[in-house]
């Protein structure tokens, strides 16, 4: 069950050495609910990747990983589980001048296991996302799917599997572009492919010519950032890379984004806010293995601009 956990989060199978983390759960973290900010009261960050929220999102013990913000930048969504737990969506929304305290989400009501992965459409009228049936049972793999709900006026809608070739293989991952096409990792196939967006289906699916590992399309849609294993260092099992689209519309080559972001430990699960200043991802650095929910400004990513 620990096993199939890792395989679905880091893909690689990303077991991580013992470390003892930073995280701070003072008061002073708390009261960040009552702040009204964007980012729970946080000290936006510069070029030093800092940890989102501790106390509030980032807890002891736990793993958490893949956050996406609305566009209006007043509901926060990401993934969260201890270990041998399926994970879990949680979500808080800005309401007046107060965070509300992080809950699960429980799209499926019940109907699946775990669900993780959760992504707020550009436009804020869907959420994607990946469900899949206990990890205990011999099917679990096959399970594993894309869902979305649509936003009613202060809900969401009865969650339903995503009726598109994207469904035929063990896929997680969804992001989406500003043109609405769907970026995915499939799992099956090792590979990042998208779905071109028609008329709001998805009947057809390409593959991504790039590497590593929970892709995520920029709001620009002119790079994406990967996880992925860094080669020239065995002791790094997985990095941040960057992929800029170039004018011919191919992709560049993987540029790591270096020491700033990257350490010896795993950083996974990169997103970018939609209004495309900051980066998110998690750091396995805790003592048990758990991870950590980071975020950085993306004058990291700029800076390495051909």
């Amino acid at each position: 069950m620990k096993k199939a956990y890792f395989i679905l989060l880091l893909v690689c199978a990303l077991f991580l050495n013992a470390c003892t983390n930073n995280k701070s759960q003072n008061s002073k973290n708390s009261d960040s609910l009552n702040v009204k900010s964007p980012y729970f009261g946080q000290k936006l960050p510069g070029l030093t990747p800092e940890i989102f929220a501790p106390g509030v999102v980032s807890l002891n013990g736990r793993f958490e990983h893949s956050v996406s913000f609305s566009p209006k930048l007043d509901e926060i969504y990401y993934t969260a589980s201890i270990k041998d737990e399926d994970p879990s969506i949680y979500f808080s929304k800005l309401e007046g001048e107060k965070w509300t305290s992080p809950k699960k989400a429980n799209f499926t009501k019940g109907k699946k296991a775990g669900e993780m992965q959760g992504f707020v459409s550009p436009k804020g009228d869907k959420i994607y996302f990946t469900a899949h049936n206990p990890f205990t049972l011999p099917e679990h793999e096959e399970s594993v799917k894309a869902w979305y709900v649509n936003r009613l006026d202060n809900s969401w809608s009865e969650a339903t599997q995503l009726d598109s070739p994207i469904n035929k293989d063990f896929v997680f991952y969804l992001n989406q572009a500003t043109n609405g096409d769907l970026y995915y990792f499939n799992v099956s196939k090792r590979k990042t492919y998208y779905a071109p967006n028609r008329n709001g289906k998805f009947p057809e699916v390409h593959e991504v010519e790039i590497g590593g590992a929970h892709a995520f399309i920029a709001p620009s849609q002119d790079y994406i950032v990967v996880n992925a294993r860094n080669t020239e260092d065995a002791q790094r099992k997985s990095d941040i890379y960057v992929y800029f689209k170039q004018n011919d519309g191919t992709w560049s080559k993987a540029i790591n984004l270096g020491p700033e972001v990257n350490s010896k430990f795993a950083e996974t699960c990169p997103s970018i806010t939609p209004d495309g200043k900051y980066l998110f991802f998690a750091k396995y650095e805790e003592e048990g293995g758990e991870s950590n929910i980071y975020w950085v400004s993306t004058e990291v990513i700029e800076n390495l601009r051909p």
